[in-house]
């Protein structure tokens, strides 16, 4: 006899409780399937996206080395998109139609502050949306979005859907090395006085926009996501977590630590996950 949605969700919230994963469709409710779907589908947009922007910069990188180190993250990037969009294939998402369907390369122009909306229709945290111009600008991405995205990324580690957790492990070292990375040129750069203006007008330009990606305090949909075990935290707890870990290496590269004034009535419900 077929479950009636609510023994449904009956079932799949004592599991949750329990502490045991959900492994399959057959054993979610319409409402767990839609918002995993929303996570996966923010971090694996956002994966692609980045991966993007970031090809560029293997041409022109200030040295082979550091062409190498780009192509290894954009490869990095594109292999995270992958891995979560055949996640969403089992989940019945049409992964082929949806990268036809976008412009993943699409950024705004430089005059443009997003502030915390999107540029168009695709599911990307929206610091895809701007332009990587210089490589100040690129560290920037390697030390605050890579960083944020670890710090979103750790409730995945521990999501209520198996499949998700599992992949997560292998992502998230490629991601704390991407953070290495930034960190090692920040330093270099902060501490050097023919880059030390140029890296804190970076730092200063990029650290608000990243701030604004964590969405929402005591949000509605952020809510849902820890009764649902999709989330462990509040939102304003992870930007909290993150803002404390940058200010460690911003102190460690001789900079000042910009400040972000939030506009909680302009921010969104949940403008989460990237890698």
């Amino acid at each position: 006899m077929a479950l009636t949605e609510q023994q449904k969700e009956e079932r799949l919230l004592a599991k949750i409780a329990q502490g045991e994963m959900i492994e399959s469709v057959e054993e979610m409710t319409e409402e767990y399937r839609e918002n995993l779907v929303r996570l996966m589908l923010m971090q694996a947009d956002s994966e692609i996206a980045g991966a993007f922007g970031y090809v560029p910069w293997i041409m022109k990188a200030p040295t082979t080395a550091e062409m190498l180190a780009v192509a290894t993250i954009a490869k990095d990037e594109v292999r995270h998109g992958r891995v979560m969009y055949k996640l969403l294939q089992e989940l019945g998402v049409d992964v082929d139609a949806r990268v036809k369907d976008f412009d993943f390369t699409l950024r705004v122009g430089d005059e443009v502050e997003l502030g915390t909306t999107r540029a168009a229709t695709d599911n990307r945290v929206n610091i895809f949306y701007y332009p990587i111009n210089t490589w100040y600008d690129f560290i920037m991405f390697n030390v605050l979005m890579d960083r944020g995205a670890g710090h979103q990324l750790e409730d995945s580690e521990q999501s209520s859907y198996g499949p998700w957790r599992r992949v997560m492990e292998g992502i998230m070292k490629e991601e704390l090395m991407h953070v290495a990375h930034g960190d090692s040129w920040l330093v270099r750069l902060g501490k050097d006085p023919e880059h030390a203006e140029a890296t804190q007008e970076a730092l200063d330009r990029w650290f608000p926009r990243v701030m604004n990606i964590f969405g929402k305090p005591n949000s509605r949909r952020n809510k849902t996501y820890v009764k649902l075990g999709l989330k462990k935290r509040d939102n304003h707890e992870v930007r909290l977590a993150f803002e404390a870990d940058v200010r460690k290496v911003v102190e460690r590269a001789g900079l000042v630590m910009p400040t972000w004034t939030p506009d909680w009535d302009r921010l969104q419900e949940d403008a989460t996950i990237t890698g």
